[in-house]
C-alpha cells in the first residue's frame, strides 16, 4: 500500500514537473519538456551573461506561478498537461525585472501578474473561439502592459528600466554590418522571444526547438534572418537591429504560420514569408504607438500578424487550418515531436 502511493506521488510530481517545462516550451509552440528545460537553460545562462539574473530568476517564478494558477481555478487538465498554464506566465517573469526596480513589491506583482496571465488567457480564448483562433501571448502583453503603466503612478513599482515616454526615435545610430555582427544580431533576434539579449541564448533555443521539430528550428531560423535582412533595408534604428528587437516577433510568426497552424508546403512557405515582413512593418508602427507611453511593444507585433494571416481561413493545404488550441496541432512531420 504505501509503495503504491510512493509509485502515485512519484507519477504526479514527474507529471507536474513536466507541465511547468512544457509551458516554457510552449512560448514558441511546442509543448515538449526537453525543448522547455533548454529554454530555460538559455534563459538562465543569457541573463547571467547580461549581468541580469532576476529576468532568469523571474521566469522561472512566472512560470510557476502562472501553473499554480491553472490547478488552483481547476482548468482543464490536458492543457496543463501540454504547458498552456505557463507560457504567457514565464514571458511575464521575464518582462517585470526587465523593466521594473529589483524590490519585494515588483516579486509580489509579478506572482500576481504571472497567475492572471493564466484566467486572462482564458477569457480571451472565449472571446476569440467564435473566430476561430486563439490569444497566442497576447496575455502576457496585456497583462505587462498593464503593470508597466501603473508603475508610472505607484512609487512601489519603480519604473526603473523604462524608457522615457517620447514622440520621436533616433533612427540614424551606428550599425556595425560586418558578417560576424550580423550574424550576432540574428541570435538574439531569437533570444529576445524571452527577452534576453545574448546570442548565446539564441543558439540554445535553435537547439532546443531542433529537440522538438525540425521544422520550427528552421522557421526561426528563416523568421529572424528575414526580419534582419527587412529591417536594414529599411533603416530601422541601428540600436533595435543590433540588440535583436526586430527579430523576436518575426520568429514566432514564422513559426505560428510555417509551421504550426498550417502543414509544411510551398504555398504556406510563401504564405509565412509574407507573414514574417509583415511583422516587421507591425514592429516598427507599434514601436511608434507605444513611444508615448514609453512601452515596450512585447509580442504584440507577433499576435497581431498571426492573427491578420489566421482569420481570412485561407486553405494553404487540403485541410484547414489548425486554429484550435496551441496543443493540438496536426502531426506536421514524423519527426515533429508535441510531447517528450
Amino acid at each position: 500500500m504505501t509503495e503504491h502511493v510512493q509509485t502515485t506521488s512519484t507519477a504526479r510530481w514527474t507529471t507536474c514537473v513536466k507541465a511547468v517545462l512544457k509551458g516554457s516550451g510552449q512560448v514558441m509552440f511546442q509543448g515538449n519538456g526537453w525543448t522547455g528545460l533548454l529554454f530555460l537553460i538559455g534563459i538562465f545562462i543569457g541573463a547571467y551573461q547580461e549581468g541580469q539574473p532576476p529576468v532568469a530568476w523571474g521566469a522561472l517564478v512566472g512560470l510557476m506561478a502562472s501553473t499554480l494558477a491553472g490547478m488552483l481555478l481547476h482548468q482543464p487538465a490536458d492543457e496543463g498537461n501540454n504547458g498552456l498554464w505557463g507560457f504567457n506566465g514565464i514571458l511575464v517573469g521575464c518582462a517585470f525585472p526587465t523593466f521594473l526596480g529589483n524590490t519585494p513589491l515588483m516579486w509580489t506583482a509579478l506572482v500576481l501578474g504571472a497567475m492572471m496571465s493564466t484566467w486572462i488567457r482564458t477569457g480571451f480564448n472565449h472571446v476569440m473561439a467564435s473566430w476561430k483562433t486563439n490569444s497566442l501571448t497576447f496575455p502576457f502583453v496585456f497583462t505587462s502592459w498593464i503593470f508597466l503603466l501603473a508603475a508610472r503612478m505607484l512609487k512601489g513599482l519603480p519604473p526603473e528600466y523604462m524608457s522615457a515616454p517620447e514622440l520621436t526615435a533616433t533612427l540614424h545610430t551606428a550599425l556595425d554590418t560586418s558578417p560576424g555582427s550580423l550574424f550576432v544580431y540574428w541570435l538574439k533576434g531569437i533570444a529576445q522571444v524571452f527577452l534576453i539579449n545574448s546570442w548565446v541564448t539564441g543558439i540554445f533555443f535553435l537547439a532546443a526547438l531542433f529537440v522538438s521539430s525540425r521544422w520550427a528550428a528552421l522557421w526561426a531560423a528563416v523568421g529572424s534572418a528575414l526580419a534582419l535582412g527587412v529591417a536594414l533595408l529599411y533603416q530601422a534604428a541601428g540600436s533595435s537591429i543590433a540588440s535583436g528587437l526586430y527579430g523576436f516577433s518575426p520568429v514566432l510568426t514564422a513559426i505560428a504560420l510555417g509551421c504550426t497552424f498550417y502543414q509544411p508546403g510551398w504555398r504556406s512557405a510563401l504564405w509565412a514569408l509574407t507573414g514574417i515582413v509583415a511583422t516587421v512593418f507591425i514592429q516598427a508602427g507599434m514601436n511608434a504607438l507605444m513611444m508615448p507611453f514609453g512601452l515596450p511593444t512585447f509580442t504584440a507585433p507577433f499576435c497581431v500578424a498571426t492573427w491578420l494571416f489566421l482569420l481570412p481561413l485561407y486553405k494553404l493545404d487540403e485541410k484547414e487550418p489548425d486554429h484550435s488550441a496551441w496543443h493540438k496541432r496536426k502531426k506536421l512531420t514524423h519527426d515533429h515531436r508535441t510531447t517528450d
